[in-house]
């Protein structure tokens, strides 16, 4: 298993494999021991959709970037992690991807939603074009909370997973809002609600009468993005072991951030290390075939993943859940309390069942930050981190 992933021409290094250790292993939200598990971890993390850098993919707007090789890590990152929420909405958390074996055709219309051309809904022509309006322009790079806010409004095109996207700024979780969300009784087009059968038309991946079916859904499945800062230049050792409490809980969908302008998908961690998904290797793009089947192997990881000390992740991150259902969602509030009563350990966002009056929620109110203010505080603030001029205002 490992030695096949030296084939890659791309790899410029050996990875190492996990280390012989007593700490357990937990990665999104699963517990393994290494010693007895090492298959099942290895399993576990190839079958996560991997996004790289690619080459030669249609240009960007028709006359923009053929690859987004030195600027689309982050991109990448916020792909991998919506990836896992829609794999989760139409899979399942255990399913897992064995090389060579057919897989379901929701697979590969979880996949085609992220292939690099422009008529797919979370693609990198899409996520770049939608960050014009995040003040982004097209090849600049973006922070978590950019990326963020970019696939919030992609998912509103998504009809067949029919998710509700909450972005939790200001540090705040506020459970009514997301209730509010989710409660809104929209049609469901989910698979898992409402399957496909083998006759329907597909467009850009989906069944096409997917977003007119009239089934009604108490709750939508709820992907809840929470950007954070956690230090200044450098992340407060206070806040490691709650970090670390969410990739144990079920509903992870891990973290993404990394270094400074280099970024990282976190999906676990084994004692004080976090394990991550690196998208800095560039890959050709990869074209569906005449018979329509997409070659896939490019898009899992099979060599071992990376690993980094908790202590070097950059202090700005994004952290990712994923509930189905209400009930989720009620256990992962639990969940949050508990560890908030936790001597010692420094809770990362405040749960609170209203929005406080101190101030308005842009997911509510749909705002973006004026201009003026943003380039004020980058001025002020003299960083290329742009998640300053969002989460402080």
């Amino acid at each position: 298993f490992f030695l096949a992933t030296l084939t890659y021409d791309t790899l410029r290094f050996e990875y190492e494999d996990f280390p012989e250790t007593k700490e357990p292993v937990w990665i999104l939200g699963r517990k393994y021991s290494v010693f007895t598990e090492k298959e099942e971890i290895l399993l576990d993390v190839t079958s996560r959709l991997w996004f790289t850098y690619r080459k030669n993919f249609p240009a960007i707007g028709g006359t923009g970037p053929t690859s987004d090789t030195g600027w689309g890590c982050m991109l990448r990152c916020g792909q991998m992690i919506f990836a896992q929420a829609l794999v989760c909405r139409h899979l399942g958390r255990d399913w897992r991807w064995i090389k060579g074996k057919r897989q379901m055709d929701n697979y590969f219309n979880v996949l085609n939603a992220f292939i690099d051309k422009k008529d797919s809904y979370y693609s990198i022509h899409q996520i770049a074009q939608m960050g014009v309006g995040e003040g982004k322009s097209i090849g600049q790079w973006y922070g978590p909370n950019t990326v963020a806010q970019v696939l919030k409004k992609l998912a509103t095109f998504d009809t067949w997973s029919s998710l509700a996207v909450h972005i939790a700024m200001d540090n705040t979780v506020v459970m009514e809002e997301i209730r509010r969300l989710c409660q809104s009784n929209f049609p469901c087009a989910g698979a898992a609600a409402c399957p496909a059968v083998e006759s329907d038309v597909l467009y850009n991946g989906y069944p096409e009468e997917a977003g007119v079916r009239d089934r009604l859904s108490l709750w939508k499945p709820l992907v809840l993005l929470i950007p954070l800062r956690l230090g200044l230049t450098e992340i407060n050792e206070a806040y490691i072991e709650t970090l670390k409490h969410c990739f144990m809980m079920p509903q992870s969908l891990g973290v993404i951030g990394g270094k400074p302008n280099s970024a990282h998908y976190f999906i676990g961690y084994v004692g004080e290390e976090l394990i991550y998904l690196d998208p800095h290797t560039t890959q050709p793009a990869v074209e569906p075939s005449d018979s329509s089947c997409l070659p896939d192997e490019s898009f899992h990881c099979q060599h071992p993943p990376c690993r980094m000390s908790i202590a070097e992740l950059d202090p700005s991150i994004a952290v990712g859940f994923f509930c189905n259902t209400e009930e989720d969602f009620n256990n992962w509030c639990q969940q949050i309390k508990k560890l908030s009563l936790v001597r010692g350990v420094l809770p990362m966002f405040e749960l609170v069942e209203r929005q406080p009056s101190h101030f308005s929620n842009p997911d509510v109110l749909n705002l973006t930050p004026d201009s003026s203010d943003a380039d004020r505080l980058e001025r002020f603030f003299d960083s290329e981190d742009e998640d300053f001029e969002i989460l402080s205002l």
